[in-house]
């Protein structure tokens, strides 16, 4: 028999290779996936789930003017099977109940009256009272309290009567555990403008 000689090695050994790297391309290809393994794409902080907080998220606006809504108390609305009924209670409106605070997933969206929440700013969102309106959070641990300006509906949280905005939150002492045992005061209605920052931040009174 004849030896090959040097090229027809070299030629052979290629070939070989290359047949090799095929067939292991093809079975990686083959390889079915492992059950069970399920690849969910990350939500991004700013993630709105609408079954979480029960209603439809507006768009969001690129120009985060102030006031700009309507003067707006409303009819009676359903959400999650109950019925909310909006009204101004002259008497004076006092509760005490679980308040909590919402961020990223509404800044720049509209409120229920058509202004534009701003998470920077001391605004709040309650159920029923006339919006624009002013109302006075304190905090019942702390004894922090603050007037908020309520332009948006909400919450719709079993037990909860109040979400103020997290700069709201953070003068109450709550932004960094959620949710505080607080008495909301109605104190009465609010410009349409909403150059109130130097009332709001006035009305601060500390802990």
């Amino acid at each position: 028999m004849q030896t090959p000689t040097r090229p027809r090695l070299r030629r052979a050994s290629a070939f070989a290779l290359c047949a090799l790297s095929g067939l292991l391309l093809a079975a990686c290809a083959s390889q079915p996936e492992p059950k069970g393994m399920v690849y969910k794409k990350a939500r991004p902080k700013e993630y709105f789930a609408e079954s979480e907080y029960g209603v439809k998220a507006s768009p969001r606006v690129q120009f985060m003017r102030r006031g700009g809504g309507r003067d707006q108390l409303g009819k009676p609305y359903q959400v999650r099977g109950k019925w909310y009924y909006p009204k101004e209670d002259k008497k004076g409106f006092t509760k005490v109940g679980l308040a909590s605070w919402y961020g990223d997933a509404f800044h720049g969206r509209l409120t229920a009256n058509g202004e534009v929440y701003d998470m920077t700013h001391l605004t709040a969102a309650h159920p029923t009272m006339p919006l624009p309106s002013y109302a006075r959070v304190t905090n019942l641990e702390t004894g922090s309290s603050v007037i908020v300006r309520v332009n948006d509906r909400g919450p719709y949280h079993e037990g909860r009567i109040i979400d103020v905005s997290e700069r709201a939150a953070q003068m109450l002492d709550y932004d960094k555990v959620g949710t505080a045992r607080v008495k909301v005061e109605y104190v009465g209605r609010a410009p349409l403008d909403g150059d109130d920052d130097q009332y709001l931040v006035a009305s601060y009174r500390p802990g």
